[in-house]
């Protein structure tokens, strides 16, 4: 089975909501908690696809809401989950989502995007997620995508 490498800078701009099928496992403080085959990914020029799990598939109490927002010009207002592991471990607004979204993105209502730089583990596929450069953008990296990437040092005018 052969792999299509795609640059993110095919990426459109408005953004692309892409359905995923492809086997998604989210693992932190101790334990798996969100697996799904059933996911979104956003496509933005520059940037590697930030995925959007459905709420459902994460365990009882590892998302707990947390304080502060953002907003997107695309998707609108994003509020932000705390993530807590099995073991009691806490990552401080690692997720977010859009309990409003803007009616292009309305998929993603009842998903939630993670930062896989504050989590154990990602996989997508079977493959080990990497983390967007920077402590903003929450894009994961496989190798399924290529750069150069938005989000590290000098690249805020990208």
């Amino acid at each position: 089975m052969g792999t299509t490498t795609e640059s993110v800078w095919d990426y459109p701009r408005p953004p692309a909501l892409d359905p995923v099928t492809e086997d998604i496992v989210v693992t932190f403080g101790g334990g798996v908690i969100a697996r799904t085959d059933r996911a979104f990914r956003v496509l933005e020029t520059s940037h590697p696809p930030t995925y959007y799990v459905p709420l459902a598939s994460f365990t009882e109490g590892s998302l707990v809401p947390a304080a502060g927002s953002s907003f997107c010009e695309w998707k609108g207002r994003a509020a932000y989950f705390d993530i807590v592991g099995s073991n009691g471990t806490v990552a401080e607004r690692a997720a977010w989502h859009y309990p409003e979204p803007t009616p292009r993105f309305a998929e993603l209502r009842d998903h939630v995007a993670v930062y896989p730089g504050l989590m154990d583990e990602i996989t997508v596929d079977g493959e080990i997620v990497q983390s967007q450069p920077g402590d903003f953008y929450g894009g994961w990296i496989t190798s399924k995508v290529t750069g150069p990437f938005k989000g590290g040092p000098g690249t805020v005018g990208w």
